[in-house]
């Protein structure tokens, strides 16, 4: 597994250390059954503090890309399914909230293209 930060980046420490191994997950460069390191060690091979790893994890859990099994380690999981399980769920929530808000579908695609290009900086 390979993690680079950039300091310069406009993206958290933590938010960089989740992209990437989501990416590296969902590319298949981490097989499912991949054991992680533990926090404390990718904390120190990239210098950043365990909180925010530990932080990282904690949001790659609740996205279902890895999973914590106590004491034997934290996984990639077979999240690949289950994300975009998850993704299909998040947006008909949103479809559904934009109509009650009179929003019509170019208001509410202008509204997605504005989020994607904030959050990927495109």
């Amino acid at each position: 597994m390979t993690l680079k930060i950039h300091i310069d980046d406009s993206a958290a420490p933590y938010e960089q250390v989740r992209a990437q191994i989501s990416e590296q997950a969902r590319a298949g460069v981490l097989p499912v059954g991949y054991r992680l390191p533990t926090v404390r060690g990718l904390a120190e091979s990239l210098g950043l503090a365990a909180n925010t790893v530990a932080k990282a994890y904690r949001a790659l859990e609740s996205d279902g890309v890895i999973e914590t099994r106590g004491r034997n380690g934290t996984f990639v999981a077979a999240a690949g399914s289950a994300a975009e399980r998850e993704l299909a769920s998040a947006a008909q929530a949103y479809v559904e909230r934009a109509r009650r808000l009179g929003l019509d579908e170019t208001e509410a695609l202008t509204a997605v293209r504005d989020a994607l290009r904030a959050a990927y900086g495109k």
